[in-house]
């Protein structure tokens, strides 16, 4: 094998392997046949295919065993990140950061589960020097399973939040106990082990005992053996700007990402850095010059009419749509609507969830509110009428409807946030008005 493996016929990179799995549309083991026509070396199959192949019983175990024997063999670095809040945007930084260190290979996208982590150990070469993987968990388990494969020398949490809160019977605490796997996983500090823990969180404080690892703390205030911020503002474009406190001294940041909840995605990655041997200064330059690289994570849309898209509709919970709704209030324009679709995998939680955020958007300073969905979404807009009668709130059914109503009212100036879990496929509008 000399290129990367691939789940998709219509990515197969000359010389890799494409492994066929069965999805939701189709099964991969239709399309070997194109796959070895657009260069796969062979193909991982769970049954006889027309084109060379390794056949077992179970292509995504066997994917994961590839990426174990690959990884063995690696010389780089390997970097976990988890959290329930913030993995992606962290992993795209700490990139960017590390970048100037040496080559590094980074999960694309949010590919963080069982299939998306050996896809990016397979893209790593003996170049590479950092190995950043993204781990999303769905319970208990997943982590460790995750950490089975490749065993990261480095564990970054961010925090414990409510994101797939339905999915963990025992709440919060199951979510603290799922993530902290990746922390008992780690290396002993005899070892290179090295653990980055958010202080402000104190469900992320309490594993650091978990973990044989050295620990490096990251904190949004004073710390006093930690990776902080001082002086944090946000300009009228939602830009954070704050100085880096770090042991070895301080500097001014300023990033390129919108919202003020990237301050901490950056110190975490501050704190990494350091760990791993940059000065703070380099640090903080290249936290300045990072750009956004994953869309739909308030991502900013300017129109040719002058209209501004926030495009947050990658995946939402009840911490991030607080967040997003936060910054949407502190950014400048004529008017700001919030466009908020409903919130998965929430389970007996949804109903309290759907109704606070109603509250929330309420109190955050909009002109307009608009809610898309027959479900949940109802409690977000009788939430909020009740906390503010004069609100001006838009109930529609579907993407459609607000894409209707947003074409008729948006106007010059007009900041419009567009948030839902993914489930909504509310990047689809976003689509629409941009194309406008």
């Amino acid at each position: 094998m000399t290129a990367p493996a691939s789940i998709d016929s219509r990515q197969v990179h000359p010389g890799g392997v494409f492994a066929a799995l069965p999805g939701r549309r189709t099964d991969g083991h239709y399309h070997a046949s194109a796959a070895l026509a657009a260069g796969a070396a062979l193909v991982l199959a769970a049954r006889p295919v027309p084109a060379p192949a390794v056949q077992v019983t179970d292509v995504t175990r066997a994917l994961g065993d590839l990426a174990r024997h690959v990884a063995d063999r690696l010389p780089a670095t390997v970097i976990g990140i988890t959290g329930s809040n913030g993995k992606t945007t962290t992993k795209d930084l700490a990139t960017q950061v590390l970048a100037h260190h040496g080559p590094v290979a980074a999960t694309d996208r949010s590919f963080n589960n069982e299939l998306g982590f050996p896809l990016t150990v397979l893209r790593a070469t003996p170049d590479t020097r950092y190995l950043i993987l993204e781990m999303g968990a769905r319970g208990r388990g997943h982590l460790s399973y995750l950490c089975g494969l490749v065993t990261p020398h480095v564990g970054v949490v961010l925090n414990v939040g409510t994101a797939h809160l339905g999915q963990y019977p025992d709440g919060q605490t199951g979510i603290a106990a799922a993530k902290s796997e990746l922390l008992t996983g780690l290396p002993s500090a005899d070892h290179g082990g090295l653990a980055i823990l958010n202080a402000d969180d104190p469900l992320v404080a309490a594993m650091a005992p978990l973990t044989p690892a050295r620990t490096r703390w990251w904190s949004q205030r004073p710390h006093p053996n930690g990776v902080y911020a001082r002086d944090v503002h946000v300009t009228p474009r939602g830009r954070a700007c704050f100085t880096l406190h770090t042991p070895e001294g301080t500097a001014p940041v300023t990033l390129r990402l919108t919202g003020r909840h990237h301050v901490g995605n950056a110190l975490a990655v501050a704190a990494l850095a350091l760990g791993l041997g940059l000065d703070h200064h380099t640090i903080a330059d290249a936290l300045s010059a990072a750009e956004p690289a994953s869309g739909g994570r308030m991502q900013t849309i300017v129109r040719g009419d002058g209209v501004t898209l926030l495009h947050d509709a990658y995946n939402a919970n009840p911490d991030s749509m607080a967040a997003a709704l936060t910054t949407l209030s502190t950014m400048s324009a004529r008017r700001r609507i919030a466009v908020l679709g409903e919130m998965a995998d929430l389970g007996d939680h949804a109903a309290g969830a759907h109704h606070h955020l109603g509250v929330l958007a309420a109190r955050a300073g909009l002109d307009v509110l608009i809610t898309i969905g027959t479900r949940t979404a109802p409690l977000i807009a009788d939430a909020a009428d009740t906390e503010h009668s004069t609100l001006d709130i838009i109930a529609v059914p579907d993407s459609q409807a607000a894409h209707d109503v947003l074409s008729r009212i948006l106007r010059p100036d007009d900041l419009v946030l567009i948030k839902a879990s993914r489930a909504a496929h509310l990047e689809h509008l976003v689509a629409a008005l941009s194309n406008r």
